[in-house]
């Protein structure tokens, strides 16, 4: 190769080179769950259940857009933040249902935007609303309600987050089949939840449609989203299960990993087709893994101890190296490709949201994290932002609000 990639990124202040897609942008992907799949497919009018025991927007098969959204609170005491999350819910509760707002007449301000019309469509839309470690401090009194797992998210090696795109009191996470209800809904919350949390940073992100088919595509042009676990294997991997080392009001919930990551696309356009697929493990046109064929064949690492096929530093032979052990890490993948324009310095602003789901950081995330510390991938992205947070058990019915179980 011509180009050195670290004089490059020297050369562009890019400073410390990101680690890798913080768990597997391809091998630990997000296949869709199957009872979900065309969710992205769908018409405005579908509607995606707001109660039951999980949230939506966790097993939901990823909607073609969505934003990331961190607030801190500003009400001060318990009863502010059992308001505040009382009108969560009810705007959340409507707009995933959609329906007719209501007239409050000519001398008043409308009760909605419009911009979807005089009826608000469903169009498949979830709001998912996690928890991050600084709502367990001394303001609400909720210190030994506190997930066990759950911690300010540290800085990895490769990483350069900035403080300003960090962690979060709250984070929303808003998924729709379009991007206008998407924008809908967030200002619908924001408007009337603005007396109770600021916003801290923002992501609004897209799924980019299959092509030429199966699974969707990343901004470094490989399919993203092809080893995620199955629905199945949720209660194993994604929900924390009652009796579990936990407060017992975290059963139904699961651990949310939110990672900013900027891609540096232009200097990954300047590198051979032969190292990009190197560097990933899987061919760039169908996404089959290097040692197969077709998309979803399963690389057997067993049969290419050596890395003759698969290179053993690769994204996905580190990120999931398919042993029994490693099985037990696999993570819940639902990430989105962001575009943000041009940075000060000329360089396209575009990359990766990456969400992701599980029982427990350390065992799951952490452990996949530790991998794919200085990958060949590291030189191609840069995480600059995102926390850990705790995804909140489901809303059971309509007498039921987020956090009840937390604050009751």
């Amino acid at each position: 190769m011509s180009l050195s990639r670290r004089r490059f990124l020297q050369g562009t202040g890019a400073g410390v080179a990101g680690t890798a897609l913080a768990g597997g942008l391809i091998a630990a992907g997000a296949r869709a769950d199957t009872a979900n799949s065309a969710a992205g497919d769908s018409g405005t009018a579908v509607s995606i259940p707001f109660h039951g025991e999980h949230q939506a927007g966790v097993l939901t098969a990823p909607q073609r857009a969505a934003t990331f959204a961190a607030f801190d609170l500003t009400v001060t005491d318990r009863s502010g933040l059992v308001s505040l999350l009382m009108d969560l819910t009810a705007r959340s509760r409507f707009l995933t249902g959609g329906g007719a707002p209501p007239d409050l007449g000519v001398g008043s301000p409308p009760s909605d935007s419009a911009i979807l019309g005089a009826t608000v469509p469903a169009d498949g839309l979830t709001v998912t609303v996690s928890v991050g470690e600084s709502l367990f401090d001394h303001r609400f009194g909720l210190a030994d309600r506190k997930p066990a797992r759950l911690t300010t998210m540290p800085p990895f090696p490769n990483d350069a987050l900035d403080p300003a795109w960090c962690h979060g009191d709250l984070m929303l996470q808003i998924c729709a089949n379009n991007a206008d209800t998407v924008h809908h809904a967030l200002r619908d919350i924001a408007k009337r939840t603005r007396y109770g949390m600021q916003p801290r940073y923002r992501m609004d992100g897209f799924v980019s449609p299959p092509r030429p088919s199966g699974t969707p595509r990343n901004l470094l042009g490989f399919k993203d989203g092809i080893a995620n676990p199955t629905a199945s294997e949720a209660d194993t991997l994604v929900w924390v299960q009652p009796g579990a080392p936990e407060p017992a009001w975290t059963a139904g919930g699961s651990y949310q990993v939110v990672r900013v990551i900027r891609m540096l696309v232009e200097f990954w356009d300047r590198i051979s087709i032969t190292e990009q697929e190197r560097i990933f493990g899987r061919r760039r046109d169908s996404g089959a893994p290097l040692s197969g064929s077709a998309e979803f064949d399963v690389p057997e690492y067993h049969n290419d101890p050596h890395g003759k096929a698969v290179p053993l530093d690769s994204h996905i032979r580190l990120a999931n190296p398919r042993t029994p052990e490693t099985d037990k890490s696999r993570i819940l993948r639902r990430a989105y490709n962001y575009d943000q324009g041009f940075r000060s310095n000329g360089e396209l602003d575009a990359g990766l949201v990456f969400c992701c789901y599980q029982q427990d950081l350390a065992r799951q995330f952490e452990a996949t994290q530790t991998r794919l510390v200085n990958e060949p991938l590291a030189d191609y992205v840069q995480p600059f932002g995102g926390g850990y947070f705790f995804t909140l058990p489901g809303v059971k019915d309509n007498t039921d609000h987020f956090g009840s179980a937390l604050l009751g």
